[in-house]
């Protein structure tokens, strides 16, 4: 793999043990991630589909599974993420009588379903760590309903940008997660079959005292540096001073910003088609087949 590849990828295993550790303190700091849900459902609201069953993909600890709940009261919702702790602490806040919340552990590239099953497919912020949006988009197809409807978020490149600023001044090491542009986005959505997508972007700005505490957030998010690009050794004293002080030169009103260009999209299932063919490896269940299990 080219340096450059390596720098455009994520370390998917890196990934999963940073938001497994995450997840016990994930919902006190997902103040944008709960923002972007909530921009969501209003998108949802105007939709007005009314599906059976619901795949939230990239279901972290279940916040957006619950309110999914809420929406579509007679609707099955399975959540799905490949960090297991985020659905164990999921598990633990959902009300042990919902029979209609489902638990899977899985890889967004080897969906465990059959063709066809869900009427809708949610995911808030989960694409921007799959490497390959190629082969999710075309999993996401191949699990849903002819006329479903897939609505998701993700980050842009413009994303952290004053981070990735004040470490390029340091060295040339990727210190950042990479990042798709919107209409690579929507390319692949039609690559994949999906019709009449719709993309928007917005840039949300955090603010902080001082430097720390954004490195704090990312942190008790899961969302370190994960590229394979990365330097594998510890970040010096020294070198982080001077990101610190070189992260200065963008405060504002005394605050440290911090920007995140968020990527809105919702498109349809096309008709079924040869793009359905489903990877003899993987293992596929009916989704009436997931049971929750007692505690």
């Amino acid at each position: 793999m080219s340096p450059g590849a390596e720098e455009a990828h994520t370390d998917k295993c890196l990934v999963a043990r940073n938001f497994n550790a995450a997840a016990s303190r994930y919902n006190s700091v997902a103040i944008l991630q709960n923002t972007v849900a909530e921009q969501m459902y209003e998108r949802l609201e105007l939709i007005r589909s009314t599906p059976d069953r619901v795949l939230d993909l990239g279901s972290g600890t279940g916040m957006a599974a619950r309110r999914l709940a809420k929406l579509y009261r007679k609707a099955r919702i399975v959540q799905l993420d490949f960090a297991m702790q985020m659905l164990v602490n999921s598990f633990k806040s959902t009300r042990w009588f919902d029979r209609r919340q489902s638990f899977v552990c899985a890889d967004a590239t080897r969906l465990p379903f059959v063709p066809s099953v869900f009427e809708m497919v949610f995911s808030n912020l989960m694409l921007q760590w799959c490497n390959d949006l190629n082969s999710v988009f075309a999993e996401i197809r191949r699990v849903m309903k002819p006329g479903g409807v897939f609505m998701f978020s993700s980050f842009g490149p413009d994303t952290l940008r004053e981070l990735k600023a004040s470490w390029s001044g340091v060295d040339g090491d990727t210190h950042v997660n990479g990042f798709i542009d919107m209409h690579d986005v929507g390319d692949t959505l039609v690559r994949a079959g999906f019709e009449h997508p719709v993309l928007e972007s917005e840039n949300f700005t955090l603010t902080y005292p001082e430097v720390n505490g954004l490195f704090r957030d990312l942190k008790l998010l899961g969302a370190g540096n994960a590229n394979m690009g990365r330097r594998r050794t510890l970040t010096g004293k020294g070198r982080l001073k001077k990101v610190m002080a070189a992260y200065e030169k963008f405060r504002i009103d005394n605050k440290i910003p911090a920007t995140y260009e968020v990527i809105y999209g919702h498109a349809w299932c096309g008709p079924v088609g040869s793009r359905l063919g489903h990877d003899k490896g993987a293992v596929a269940v009916p989704v009436a087949s997931i049971r929750r299990s007692g505690r």
